[in-house]
């Protein structure tokens, strides 16, 4: 690679940025598996994120001397987390406890939410407003539009917070589908 850059030394700002922005949205990944207890796969993920730091690193501490490639690298590192956000926000890992707020019959709530294979559980409670229902459901990252939509269409006026989860246990989740079950005719 040196060769390469010693060549065309207009390319290292470039491969500054982009190796910090691969960099970057790999350690937001990693941090996110750590969290959520992934401990064979973030190990991984670090692997590569360290690797391609040094490398980029190296080219900086033997090469770059002048400001163009200092810039690269700091925009590399802001863009690499907000792509590492993006990522994140797309692959939608792990779990989310929802505590529902409403006014409304909570039994309704809880039933809309079994149909859709999401278990809940209904607590009655007294608030600064009177007696509402508080609904608890554990589901997927990658469910909230789907929640949301249905809390909404239930009850314009609802409050609710989610809460990231590291981990669950038994309860109501849908079945998961393998993606090679459709290749075993019968299973």
């Amino acid at each position: 690679m040196s060769q390469f850059i010693d060549l065309y030394p207009w390319l290292l700002p470039f491969i500054i940025f982009f190796g910090r922005i691969v960099d970057v949205s790999l350690g937001t990944l990693r941090i996110l598996f750590v969290s959520k207890g992934a401990k064979y796969i973030a190990p991984i993920i670090g692997f590569f994120e360290v690797l391609i730091w040094i490398v980029v690193i190296s080219e900086i501490f033997s090469r770059a001397n002048n400001v163009i490639a200092y810039l690269s690298y700091a925009a590399g590192y802001a863009t690499g987390n907000y792509i590492g956000i993006l990522i994140e926000q797309k692959i939608a890992y792990g779990f989310i406890l929802y505590r529902i707020y409403t006014k409304k019959d909570g039994k309704e709530l809880v039933m809309l939410l079994n149909a859709k294979d999401m278990g809940a559980t209904q607590i009655h409670a007294s608030g600064s407003l009177g007696d509402i229902d508080i609904i608890e459901t554990v589901v997927e990252r990658k469910m909230t539009t789907n929640v949301e939509k249905t809390l909404n269409n239930f009850d314009p006026g609802l409050f609710y917070v989610t809460e990231d989860i590291r981990s669950r246990r038994s309860g109501i989740f849908p079945q998961k589908r393998w993606t090679f079950s459709r290749l075993r005719p019968g299973k």
